[in-house]
């Protein structure tokens, strides 16, 4: 699948039945995984569902950082501007989950960007955590997908935002294959991973994945929770949560 190919199936994009994996291996060890169902998108040729079947996929500005008066497009055009880098219109792709059944929660959704001739500009990870709170990490992968970034962001209630993250995020394929890593002083206390195999998105697509999951984005939102409800009565300290920094001025666009 090259850069200037549309994605595969009547709606122009691709599903994934995706595992998450999360390993914790310190100060104690705790792993548990869910399931959810991920989309890869055109930010220039979203999915046009039918009517009957919006309501089970929705890709709403307001899910995401920036102006939700704006596209998706506009405002990740924005953020990059804020930090120097112009696609000139070139491609962006999506993975991300849709909105279903009235409920989203997406602990990461990865932008990757192309030149208008199809070479990889950037690579974008938008991270999410349960308190509401948002964070865009802009990447440079090399040839295998593999980007590092200082943490600069609270996400889990049991690890400070120090570290750093070594990241594997190469673009989806017949197969999506992403593991982030955080990096502390003394090893690795942490590793998530995405597997999935990827389907065409289409009407039946839709309906075998939700009659599958009807709540997956809520199943996973719960079980994060869930975990962290485990881990509190396991005697793992909470990490004082940061005053949410002031947002970063993204740079208009005419």
């Amino acid at each position: 699948m090259t850069p200037a190919a549309p994605l595969p199936g009547p709606w122009g994009a691709a599903l994934y039945d995706s595992t998450t994996t999360h390993v914790r291996t310190a100060p104690l060890r705790h792993a548990f995984r869910h399931r959810g169902l991920l989309w890869l998108v055109d930010l220039d040729a979203l999915p046009r569902l039918p009517v009957l079947l919006r309501p089970l996929a929705r890709f709403r500005t307001a899910d995401h950082p920036g102006d939700p008066r704006l596209t998706l497009r506009r405002n990740l055009d924005h953020y990059l501007a804020g930090e120097g880098v112009d696609l000139a219109g070139g491609r962006v792709l999506m993975l991300t989950q849709a909105r279903s059944l009235g409920h989203v929660f997406n602990p990461i959704t990865v932008y990757w960007c192309h030149t208008p001739d199809g070479r990889p500009a950037c690579t974008v990870a938008e991270v999410h955590n349960t308190y509401g709170g948002h964070h865009r990490y802009l990447l440079h992968p090399d040839a295998d997908g593999h980007a590092d970034a200082a943490k600069e962001f609270y996400v889990s209630p049991f690890f400070p935002v120090d570290g750093a993250y070594r990241m594997r995020l190469p673009r989806p394929g017949e197969r999506l294959d992403l593991t982030i890593q955080l990096e502390r002083e003394g090893g690795r206390p942490f590793t998530a991973t995405v597997h999935a195999t990827r389907t065409p998105a289409g009407p039946a697509a839709l309906l075998r994945a939700v009659l599958r999951r009807p709540f997956a984005t809520l199943a996973v939102s719960l079980n994060i929770r869930y975990q962290g409800i485990r881990l509190l009565l396991r005697g793992l300290p909470v990490q004082p949560r940061p005053a949410r920094p002031q947002a970063k001025e993204e740079v208009p666009l005419p």
